[in-house]
């Protein structure tokens, strides 16, 4: 069929991938980094989206899409373009988890009638991330940019729209729309009254289409499919199916999985999402993964998590009954938002450096264990777990993960797989577009290259790890976690 690109617009770059339609081989890449200035180093909450169009024109410098038929747009999540009625961004984009909006969210839960409303109309509760939470910001903070806001779009819309021209029609897809906040992935609706409760009055939103659909066609014939979020393109790049999940271990963690439908749970622990094949992907958040590892390398003086792991493993599977609850910034899953962490089972024998760095590493591990249980707890079929982030390739990870999880656990090599799958939703729209694919099947690119692990014998100390973890739990946190 020929070749097609995956555009990546994360927070900090853009990195194109180019890939051969049928195998899906990386054949070339190109990165540039965004041209947002960050004196104190910080990520900014307001970028000027132009940024992300420089850096696309750097990253595909060199001839890099010669050739190319089709492209795919991955970008990050959470970001919210106003546009007024001409098409003109009313101010710069809002984007990642803006503290500032965190009022708004508690604004916002009251104002439709608590929690379980919220998770009943949307399948999630807003939060300081959320594109419809930041809508409640603008209006509170700068009543003028919201009363000019006409249009509303995320970053992967806006870059798709840009591609094509800035046509008329402007378009979103299933994964992207998830995430706003007023776009149920239960209905495939639209929930224009939430537009309403949070900026005060309607605003366009873009139109939402298929999985293989293409957004349109460049001036110069090149298809642009309709793009997603970049934790939906990495699902698909990874190639992820029913039984799979995601376990991904940054400061915080967060464990998805496939499901062939949409999960409402009043508690809010689930944020319904929406995939990018036609399928859900019901994810559950921990506010502390490896934040825990970080602080417990420091206070045991270690330069790094390197150095955390060599230790942890000369310790033993339950680190001579040391248990770490990890819940360092509070914790979302159990809901336990003003709690502090827990040290338990000191005795003279496990007051040595190794059992509290073994700890660290089973009670992050075991934390997200829970957040696995409330899938499992929802029906949600789990065999086999990718682990992603650097901290998967740590020896101490490697060594518990598997069995406290209790599946096999695949440790994927590192890549852009946002990319990947966004270069794959462009292979898929541009067979349908030439009758060469069928529009509910993607094409079967060669999976990631991976590390595959399995619980074997260890299963029955992972379960006892775990089973100590749940107990200290249950003791300190009485009935908080009901998955």
């Amino acid at each position: 069929m020929g070749i097609v690109a995956g555009l990546d617009s994360s927070p900090d770059f853009t990195r194109i991938v180019v890939c051969d339609t049928d195998t899906g081989a990386v054949l070339r890449q190109g990165y540039a980094p965004h041209p947002v200035e960050t004196p104190d180093g910080a990520r900014p909450s307001d970028v000027d989206p132009q940024a992300w169009l420089l850096s696309l024109g750097e990253a595909a410098g060199g001839g890099l899409l010669e050739g190319v038929q089709a492209i795919g747009v991955s970008a990050q999540q959470n970001a919210l373009i106003p546009l007024d009625a001409q098409g003109n961004t009313v101010r710069p984009a809002l984007v990642g988890g803006d503290k500032r909006a965190q009022v708004a969210a508690a604004d916002l839960i009251d104002a439709l009638g608590g929690r379980e409303a919220w998770a009943q109309a949307v399948g999630c509760v807003p939060s300081a991330a959320q594109p419809v939470t930041k809508l409640r910001w603008l209006t509170k903070n700068e009543p003028e940019n919201a009363r000019r806001t006409a249009v509303l779009l995320q970053a992967h819309d806006w870059l798709v729209w840009q591609l094509l021209g800035r046509p008329v029609r402007r378009t979103t897809d299933r994964g992207g729309a998830s995430g706003t906040g007023y776009w149920s992935a239960a209905t495939g609706g639209y929930r224009p009254d939430l537009v309403e409760l949070a900026l005060g009055h309607q605003a366009m939103l873009p139109e939402v289409i298929g999985p293989s659909d293409a957004a349109g066609t460049t001036p110069e014939g090149l298809l642009i499919s309709a793009g997603t979020g970049e934790t939906m393109a990495a699902a698909f790049g990874l190639g992820i199916g029913l039984g799979d999940a995601v376990v991904s271990l940054g400061a915080s963690g967060s464990v998805m999985a496939v499901h062939p439908e949409a999960l409402t749970d009043q508690s809010g622990m689930i944020t319904s999402l929406a995939d990018a094949t036609g399928m859900h992907l019901p994810v559950v958040t921990t506010l502390n993964a490896v934040r825990a590892l970080r602080g417990t390398a420091e206070l045991l003086g270690l330069p790094d998590l390197e150095s955390l792991s060599e230790l942890a493993v000369k310790s033993t599977p339950g680190a001579h009954g040391l248990v770490l609850l990890p819940y360092l910034e509070g914790e979302r899953t159990p809901n336990l938002p003003h709690t502090a962490g827990t040290i338990a089972g000191l005795r003279r024998e496990s007051m040595k450096p190794e059992h509290l760095a073994r700890a660290a590493f089973e009670g992050m591990l075991c934390g997200l264990a829970d957040a696995l249980d409330v899938l499992r707890g929802r029906g949600v079929d789990v065999r086999r777990i990718f682990l992603l982030g650097p901290a998967a390739e740590l020896p101490a990870v490697q060594a518990s993960a598997p069995s406290l999880f209790g599946a096999q656990v695949v440790v994927p090599q590192p890549a852009d797989y946002a990319a990947i799958g966004a270069a794959r939703q462009a292979a898929w729209a541009l067979g349908v577009s030439q009758g060469a694919l069928d529009p509910r099947t993607p094409p079967a690119w060669q999976g990631a290259a991976a590390q595959v692990l399995e619980p074997g014998d260890e299963l029955a100390v992972g379960q006892a790890v775990r089973q100590q973890f749940v107990a200290v739990r249950e003791q300190t946190h009485p009935g908080a976690f009901r998955p």
